[in-house]
């Protein structure tokens, strides 16, 4: 395991959309491995692939509710709404407001494949969606209604 570069807003990796995982593996297992030492570090609600350079679908959070790792994840439904501010480990010092899904479902694999829908609310939805753009090469700078020095 190792503490992975976060790559910073500026860097085109921010900016595409991800591949999703086809083999679950050692690679996998060691890239969820070092995302989850790597969000512990920089002490964040979570993380995606595309932050550390690699273009597949593959996110952590680290939530309140715990630590997840979803593969493939896919919003099956949202609910409600709340504004809220948000900061992002890849463009560091600004943290913006920004509209999200009280409640959602969520479809994903885990590390070993299998497949698994999770209901979530609150903080932990916000933190699925942020880190879910992140795969499409979207950041919460591009949604935030207002944005601020940190």
């Amino acid at each position: 395991m190792a503490i992975r570069n976060v790559v910073q807003v500026g860097d085109d990796v921010l900016r595409q959309k991800c591949f999703p995982v086809d083999t679950f593996d050692a690679s996998l297992w060691k890239l969820l491995d070092d995302m989850k030492d790597t969000v512990k570090k920089e002490q964040g609600a979570g993380l995606a692939a595309p932050q550390v350079g690699v273009l597949r679908r593959v996110c952590v959070v680290d939530v309140d509710e715990g630590y997840f790792e979803f593969i493939n994840p896919v919003i099956l439904s949202q609910k409600g709404e709340q504004a809220g501010w948000e900061g992002c480990l890849s463009v560091r010092g600004k943290q913006g407001v920004v509209n999200r899904p009280m409640r959602l479902t969520l479809a994903y694999q885990d590390r070993y494949g299998e497949k698994h829908v999770l209901k979530a609310k609150g903080f932990f939805a916000r933190a699925i969606c942020h880190e879910t753009d992140h795969l499409d090469g979207i950041l919460y700078i591009d949604k935030a209604t207002e944005i601020e020095r940190a």
